[in-house]
């Protein structure tokens, strides 16, 4: 079970930069939840001849945050590294940079399990992730667990067809939505007591850390649980697309999306990305008019008491 605190954390962390024709900002808060469990990652120039590649993901840990951290700092390396990836020769083609992107999930899950048995099992813990991988040409979409990207990745959810038959052909169960009625995700990094079955490939457990990766171009926001609770795909896009017409600062933009969930009540931890390409949405001078006259008019209502008059 999951322990809150008596008093939410409020602050943010915050960050933003640009490159590679993106631009890019991000936010995350704590809130209710005992521990920070988010991570994230965002890189723009990849080593190994990369230069013009980026890499942006959310981990939204659970039960520990152990994962999550460990992924956030070496998922990339283990994508960009295995032979899958780099292929024969020159640069990776489209399907060499699926297939690494799958092995190298793969790695990393056996890699931390392995550290996870030399400590007797100590670490318990699990992340999904969500990600974009962005090359010169084209933009991969990187989905394993319930986190997503705006309306591109399906959740990972046990009471899904696909992923409730892997789970009974392991000889788990589906109860009140979760693998074996604890887990609520279907596929994630780490929670390794649900991948004992012998017999049963990696990808054949009651949890897979097999991603999703989709090969699309195009405004792109990466986010955790903690905002999806509370906002739908097309509220948050629109949301974020009415407010960049307003302000070209992506991390008051991602900032704002935290206040707004944090407003409509969202407990858990909140972690957004928001990543821009050149012909994202532009500061419209009408908006920026329409906000300003909007501010004032609040503002006049707030002093003259008309907000309190029944």
């Amino acid at each position: 079970m999951r322990a809150f605190l008596d008093k939410p954390k409020m602050e943010k962390r915050n960050a933003q930069g640009q490159g590679n024709g993106l631009r890019y900002g991000l936010s995350s808060m704590q809130r209710w939840r005992v521990e920070m469990e988010d991570a994230h990652t965002a890189v723009i120039g990849l080593p190994s001849g990369l230069e013009s590649w980026s890499f942006f993901a959310v981990y939204d840990g659970h039960a520990g945050s152990q994962v999550a951290k460990y992924c956030c700092e070496h998922l990339l390396h283990h994508i960009t590294n295995n032979q899958d990836f780099k292929g024969s020769s020159g640069a990776p083609s489209v399907e060499n940079v699926k297939n690494g992107i799958r092995t190298g999930f793969l790695e990393i899950d056996e890699h931390m399990r392995v550290m996870s048995e030399k400590k007797h099992g100590a670490d318990r813990s699990g992340s999904t992730a969500v990600g974009v991988l962005i090359s010169p040409q084209h933009t991969y979409f990187i989905n394993c667990g319930d986190s997503r990207v705006h309306f591109f990745t399906q959740d990972h959810k046990p009471s899904n067809p696909l992923e409730k038959e892997r789970i009974q052909n392991a000889g788990g169960s589906v109860m009140i939505q979760c693998v074996n009625g604890s887990l609520a995700v279907s596929r994630a990094l780490g929670d390794f007591d649900y991948k004992c079955v012998h017999g049963k490939g990696p990808t054949e457990q009651l949890v897979s850390p097999e991603p999703e990766v989709h090969d699309i171009e195009r405004f792109i926001i990466l986010a955790c649980g903690g905002i999806w609770d509370v906002m739908g795909n097309e509220e948050l896009c629109d949301f974020v697309r009415s407010r960049l017409e307003v302000t070209d600062d992506l991390e008051k933009v991602c900032n704002e999306v935290v206040d707004t969930c944090l407003y409509k009540g969202s407990q858990d931890n909140m972690s957004v990305i928001l990543i821009c390409f050149p012909n994202a949405p532009k500061v419209s001078p009408e908006a920026v008019k329409k906000e300003a006259e909007l501010d004032k008019y609040l503002e006049c209502r707030v002093e003259g008491g008309s907000f309190n008059k029944k």
